[in-house]
């Protein structure tokens, strides 16, 4: 329960940064985090299929 509401806190404060910044930066980050995701995701599947 503690680390659902250290979530929660930390969600409300990261969006409440965003809400802050002015639109390109906000959509900039987000295609930055989004592509850094993806390669993550396409990384850890072909690590998996050598295993």
């Amino acid at each position: 329960m503690f680390v659902l509401v250290a979530a929660l806190l930390l969600l409300g404060v990261v969006l409440g940064a965003v809400a802050h910044l002015p639109l390109p930066v906000t959509l900039t980050a987000a295609a930055v985090i989004g592509l850094w995701l993806a390669v993550f995701g396409v990384r850890e599947r072909l690590a998996r299929r050598t295993r």
